[in-house]
């Protein structure tokens, strides 16, 4: 692994760079680094603002990143008008190089330090995202449902594991932690994750994934009666009926329900315009 001296050395090496190429006019450190937050394991995130085509820049850093600084891979990732171009370099040092126009060269959250140059005032706040959290979960507990039905029983652990990220996002948006990739779980405290514990998928074989899976419909349907509960009343219903969870007469405890009482949902999804690509 990158050491913290190596680290810091590369990002300084990397702005001094940035000062000397006349098409980059700005730059800004972004990530962890922006608000003194960074760690031992902490990534590189650097941000440009580009005078000129972005594809010569982006060529000809790419270029050097493989030259100078020996990476091993890349990859881009689009945001609007800026490419976030995503390095792998010796000892697991990640370097994330983000090229907008010198129009649109901003902040775009609150982690953020202006190096030189000039920046735009910063975005307007993004929409909470809540809708697009619960949305996800339920699209998720549908196709996992769906996934083992069809017998697909890989795919139906990934919609699990997808289902269970967004309801903790759902969790950290409540409390005011960060929400993606999982940053703020480990602030979460114990009533909230320690149901999740029980959503994980033990092994690949249809009761496991089906016990799993109404694990999963409880947890978000708990989350989402403490972050909104009219919509928790109105997803309810689908949620217990994906999921198959029943009441046994002498306990309160949901169980869910022997695989040959279980409706099949395939067709049925099917014919309401399921979404192809799943």
């Amino acid at each position: 692994m990158f050491s913290v001296e190596e680290r810091d050395l590369i990002q300084r090496r990397l702005l001094h760079l940035a000062e000397q190429d006349p098409a980059v006019v700005a730059a800004a450190i972004t990530g962890s680094h922006a608000t003194n937050d960074e760690d031992r394991w902490s990534d590189i995130d650097l941000a440009f603002g580009v005078s000129g085509p972005l594809d010569d820049v982006l060529h000809r850093w790419t270029h050097q990143m493989y030259q100078d600084f020996t990476a091993v891979h890349h990859w881009d990732l689009r945001s609007g008008s800026a490419i976030y171009r995503v390095f792998l370099l010796p000892r697991c040092l990640e370097v994330d190089l983000a090229f907008s126009p010198e129009a649109e060269f901003g902040a775009r959250g609150p982690s953020w330090r202006l190096m030189f140059g000039r920046s735009t005032p910063p975005h307007a706040p993004a929409p909470s995202g809540h809708d697009e959290m619960a949305g996800l979960a339920w699209h998720h507990a549908l196709h996992a449902r769906i996934s083992i039905e069809r017998g697909r029983y890989w795919q139906a652990e990934h919609w699990i594991t997808a289902m269970r990220t967004q309801t903790i996002a759902l969790a950290c948006h409540r409390l005011g932690h960060p929400t993606s990739y999982a940053k703020g779980a480990h602030l979460l405290p114990g009533e909230i994750t320690g149901p999740l514990e029980t959503t994980l998928v033990r092994s690949i074989d249809e009761p496991e994934l089906r016990r799993a899976l109404s694990a999963a419909a409880t947890a978000l349907t708990a989350e989402l009666t403490r972050t909104d509960p009219t919509l928790a009343d109105r997803l309810r219903p689908t949620l217990t009926d994906l999921a198959a969870i029943v009441r046994s007469p002498q306990s309160n405890e949901p169980q869910a329900e022997a695989p040959q009482r279980r409706p099949r949902l395939t067709d049925d999804v099917t014919a309401r315009g399921a979404p192809s690509g799943h």
